[in-house]
């Protein structure tokens, strides 16, 4: 079964993907090959970085080119989760595999931005304001190899509810993998 995940910045996905982790899934993320092109590059990963080599990777490769990489990455039958899902073209091209199901990761915005503020990775937002900012520009585009946060999310199987503590998200979560183990024996 390949899970995939998409949600907003700090969401709680990296939260999510290390419970299916700890469950026996193999981890990759679609940003993975955006890194690799930029260690090749000699580049630094940083957000803004990361988010112009995605659309110039999908300019040249097609929108939902991360995505195919990452695929021919993952065995038949093997059980991964797949982190930042970014564009419906990815959702199209993950769909390929009848084992898919797609995971939109929610959290209010004030529970975001202070999770973001505890994780202080480099390149997040330091006000509110230019937290909101960079959403903003990640949420929806007219350019096909942007991010399209609603649209991704508009094609989700499941929410996963992320405003509560670990434990709420953790009871949430055990519950659906016992849901998707039925729907997807191995």
């Amino acid at each position: 079964m390949i899970i995939g995940l998409t949600g907003r910045n700090a969401g709680g996905k990296g939260t999510v993907a290390a419970f299916f982790q700890e469950n026996g899934f193999a981890y990759t993320s679609l940003s993975d090959a955006i890194r690799t092109y930029l260690a090749q590059q000699g580049l630094q990963p940083t957000r803004d970085q990361m988010i112009a080599t995605g659309r110039q990777l999908r300019q040249e490769g097609g929108p939902g080119v991360l995505a195919a990489k990452t695929l021919e990455t993952i065995a038949p039958g093997a059980d991964c989760i797949v982190d930042s899902v970014r564009n419906p073209a990815e959702v199209t091209e993950l769909r390929k595999r009848p084992d898919f199901i797609l995971l939109d990761v929610q959290a209010g915005e004030r529970t975001r931005y202070q999770r973001l503020r505890e994780r202080a990775r480099a390149g997040d937002a330091v006000t509110f304001e230019e937290f909101q900012r960079q959403e903003l520009a990640e949420l929806q585009s007219g350019d096909t190899a942007a991010q399209q946060l609603l649209a991704t999310a508009d094609l989700a199987d499941i929410v996963v509810p992320n405003d509560g503590d670990i434990g709420d998200l953790h009871v949430f979560l055990e519950d659906l993998l016992g849901r998707l183990r039925k729907r997807f024996p191995a």
